[in-house]
């Protein structure tokens, strides 16, 4: 849970980044960006702020701001209904973001996974992405993400997105944050 205060500065301080980085959004864009703080009511570490542009039959598109060393925490984006799960491509704008996915453990990892919540980050095998990288992640594919210390913008082109079918290794998350 946050405060009204803590979603409204959130929000100013995501438009500051996008708007340094030279990407523009509507005044009703900024005004509808959506704060994830997972229901850890710790937005510093884990959260997320995100602008969708558009979200539809077949595809969605949106900004990922994170903040300073800000996770999204170890999720995946399971089958729903007849759709194989969200497939998604990551393409750094700005910043730098490190990437965890399956595979092969990094011998020296850039990120760390918040402080008391490591045995719900399982995934160790990191991809980092800088201004004009890009990956794309399979459908139901676990994987988490962190920013480097100057924070990150991230693209994110995909099939639909379904929020509501994500599913968090962290029993303790909740995708729909409360302000109080």
């Amino acid at each position: 849970m946050i405060t009204r205060a803590q979603l409204n500065d959130a929000r100013r301080k995501a438009a500051r980044m996008l708007s340094r980085a030279g990407i523009v959004i509507t005044p009703e864009e900024r005004r509808k960006i959506e704060v994830a703080d997972f229901g850890l009511g710790d937005l510093a570490n884990s959260g997320l702020e995100i602008v969708v542009y558009v979200n539809v039959r077949p595809y969605c598109a949106k900004e990922l701001v994170l903040f300073p060393r800000q996770t999204c925490p170890q999720h995946r984006h399971p089958p729903a209904g007849r759709a194989p799960g969200k497939r998604e491509t990551f393409r750094c704008r700005s910043g730098e973001v490190y990437l965890y996915v399956p595979g092969k453990p990094a011998a020296r990892p850039h990120a760390r996974p918040p402080r008391g919540r490591e045995r719900w980050y399982t995934c160790r095998h990191e991809i980092a992405l800088k201004p004009g990288r890009q990956y794309t992640i399979p459908p139901n594919t676990p994987h988490w993400f962190r920013a480097g210390s100057r924070g990150a913008i991230v693209s994110e082109f995909s099939s639909t997105s379904r929020d509501d079918c994500d599913i968090f290794l962290d029993p303790a998350i909740s995708r729909t944050t409360r302000v109080r």
